[in-house]
């Protein structure tokens, strides 16, 4: 079972949905309806909130073991998060190259530095609209469930300088002649500026581009 979405960036016209197998068995929406754990694909968002908030693609944090302390309910708590190879290079990475490689570590001592309150906040801007729980975990993914419609609208948003297009199924409604009845035109906004939205398009080439990137 899975769902795709492809979208135009600009105009916000959906060119394709999927939403599962077959209809006639599987009633059931994996692009909007469904909704999971986003994962690892949830930690631009980090970075977005970094580099619109003084931060540069060049900054270096070291990918090392780190304990993150914070409180929950009134009570202390203590979260370490893991790299995926439960290994650390402890090299001095930049952000580009981490976010490349998908380094739990660095992302997680990131998501400390901007407030992981910011980061929630910062997503939705681009398009999540799901409940997020503000919690140090958010960076990777694990602070609330998302469908794939609402993460192909927020990455949509960095790909078009930065203003969210309002996904669009329907772009005219004709008569049977022809004649227009209804035009549903691109409904767009601000939601980051051009130049974050750029750095952001860098920071995601750096899947393809960095050593060792996840993209390649």
């Amino acid at each position: 079972q899975s769902g795709m979405m492809c979208m135009d960036p600009f105009t916000g016209h959906i060119k394709a949905w999927v939403g599962g197998l077959d209809y006639r068995f599987f009633q059931y929406d994996h692009v909007k309806q469904g909704k999971r754990q986003a994962g690892s694909t949830f930690k631009p968002f980090v970075y977005l909130t970094a580099l619109d908030n003084g931060y540069s693609p060049c900054d270096r944090i070291r990918d090392q073991r780190v304990t993150i302390n914070y409180v929950e309910n009134g009570k202390p708590m203590e979260w370490k998060p893991d790299n995926v190879t439960r290994e650390y290079t402890g090299i001095n990475m930049t952000l580009r190259h981490a976010m490349a490689r998908s380094v739990n570590s660095v992302t997680a001592q990131l998501t400390e530095k901007v407030g992981w309150e910011n980061v929630a906040k910062y997503a939705r801007k681009v398009g999540i609209t799901s409940p997020l729980l503000p919690v140090p975990s958010i960076g990777l993914g694990s602070a609330g469930d998302v469908s794939v419609y609402e993460m192909v609208d927020a990455y949509s948003t960095f790909m078009n300088t930065g203003f969210r297009s309002e996904p669009r199924l329907v772009t005219r409604i004709e008569d049977r002649n022809g004649n227009v009845i209804k035009q549903f035109d691109p409904v767009q906004k601000r939601a980051i500026s051009a130049e974050t939205a750029w750095l952001m398009t860098y920071m995601l080439r750096g899947g393809m581009e960095e050593p060792g990137g996840t993209s390649q």
